[in-house]
């Protein structure tokens, strides 16, 4: 039997299993505050507006359009506060959920931001038809603070249809990203004309929510994203310390720093990092912790695939690093299970190196499943053997493309083979197991639905998409 060594001196060992019942904190309060905020604003349209403002058809085009712009800007602000890095909602929920809200907020909050444009040119050009042209060149241009609020809802615009799946497939990260941030400025630029227009913000109270709100999301964005992240890379003092090629088109990057234990991270996360080598630095990238974080060092594994990646391979020596972080969820401290089992596909293998590394699990907890097209593209292979050894974790590489788009399984498996029966042969216990998934979206929607049939409950799946 294989005998655990103890952890390196200056290396954090992870937390064990949570014991007990679910745990509630603050940010599970975020959900409940954000529907109370929703009701809040249809009763100020209730109570400003009323069901008798339904009664014709020009002012109910009208007020439902102005009950859509409410209702909007309600949601554009809450998805703002979604992903506004706050460390104990990314804690709580976990980077992948809030994502996943965000995106759906937003194109919630966006048709609803369409619809209230709509609506007002409905309502202006049916009330003149004959200076249509005129109606809408005041509505949208020469009315108070309009062409600000036209301005913003185009940026809006941009930003939700370079957001969509068809466009992000045709855009590198770098490119996202940065148009994605036009997002706060639309938003900024379509405030000024709510303040101006109407009787649901003139009232004290009323006008005390909508700057409350704006502020607030202002305020934890500034925090969060802005002075946070600036203070911290200026304590710490990161800098590379060596890049090494692990496999073609994958390489690691060590850096040293000024007292790391203080970030509190955990094997499984992620920082936002953003390297002072020259033109492209203010552009973050997500890279996970491919090996336990120590008081003195950090490592990632990054796989080439745009120009932030292929730049960060050339990063020589004593470069300067920004960092924001650490997030993501997919770590020790979700564990409910004394038995642990860890499926990775490609690069996703990055999060699961360093769980395995310092999770505490006495031999024979611990189960890997690696999945990877090539033997040359096995990161870590020679680690990952040399951490089962002496561990007593056992592993299953699975070489081999996948058999089929809506499978997880290599070629070389059986196509009779039903993917959930696979892991069940593999592991037989999987259902009194916690589960750790991570590899791209499409492969990780196959594994999601074969554990569901392996007997896997939700609470003990944790999961992090390698996807943007």
């Amino acid at each position: 039997m294989t005998t655990y060594r103890a952890p390196a001196v200056g290396r954090r060992k992870s937390p064990g299993p949570r014991r007990g019942g679910p745990r509630f904190g603050l940010a599970d309060l975020l959900g409940p505050a954000a529907i109370a905020s929703v009701v809040f604003v249809v009763g100020l349209w209730i109570r400003n507006q009323g069901l008798a403002s339904l009664t014709t058809v020009d002012s109910a085009i009208g007020s439902l359009g102005l009950l859509a712009g409410l209702v909007s800007a309600d949601l554009m602000l809450l998805q703002v506060v979604l992903l506004a890095r706050i460390p104990w909602v990314e804690r709580s929920w976990g980077h992948d959920v809030l994502t996943r809200r965000h995106r759906w907020i937003g194109f919630a909050s966006f048709w609803l931001m369409t619809a209230h444009v709509v609506l007002f040119a409905v309502q202006r050009v049916t009330r003149d038809p004959a200076a249509a042209l005129d109606e809408l060149w005041t509505l949208f241009v020469t009315d108070a603070w309009m062409l600000f609020a036209t301005v913003g809802t185009i940026l809006l615009i941009m930003v939700v249809v370079t957001s969509m799946r068809a466009a992000r497939r045709r855009l590198r990260y770098e490119s996202w990203h940065l148009l994605h941030l036009y997002a706060y400025l639309g938003i900024a630029f379509t405030f000024p004309h709510m303040l101006q227009d109407g009787a649901d913000f003139h009232e004290p109270w009323a006008r005390t929510y909508w700057w409350t709100l704006y502020l607030f999301a202002a305020g934890v964005t500034v925090v969060y994203r802005l002075a946070y992240p600036a203070w911290r890379s200026l304590h710490h003092r990161l800098r590379v310390a060596e890049v090494r090629t692990e496999a073609p088109g994958t390489f690691s990057v060590t850096l040293r720093g000024h007292r790391l234990d203080r970030l509190c991270t955990e094997s499984g996360q992620f920082f936002i990092w953003r390297f002072l080598d020259g033109p492209g630095w203010s552009r973050g990238n997500p890279y996970t912790l491919s090996a336990a974080p120590t008081a003195d060092s950090l490592r990632i594994t990054i796989k080439i695939a745009g120009d932030g990646s292929e730049r960060a391979a050339r990063l020589a020596p004593g470069t300067r690093v920004l960092i924001e972080g650490p997030y993501g969820t997919l770590t020790a401290r979700q564990r409910r299970r004394p038995r642990m089992l860890m499926i990775a596909a490609g690069i996703g293998i990055t999060p699961m190196r360093a769980l395995l590394e310092d999770t505490p699990y006495a031999p024979g907890e611990a189960t890997l499943l690696y999945r990877y097209t090539e033997a040359e593209h096995a990161v870590f292979a020679s680690e990952l053997r040399e951490i089962a050894q002496r561990r007593g974790v056992r592993m299953h590489f699975m070489p081999g493309p996948r058999r089929a788009d809506a499978s997880w399984l290599p070629a070389g498996v059986g196509r009779h083979t039903d993917d959930a029966e696979a892991l069940r042969t593999l592991v037989p216990d999987i259902a009194d197991r916690d589960v750790y998934v991570c590899g791209p979206p499409a492969w990780l929607s196959a594994v999601r639905k074969a554990t569901g049939r392996a007997g896997v409950h939700r609470d003990d799946l944790h999961t992090e998409e390698f996807a943007w």
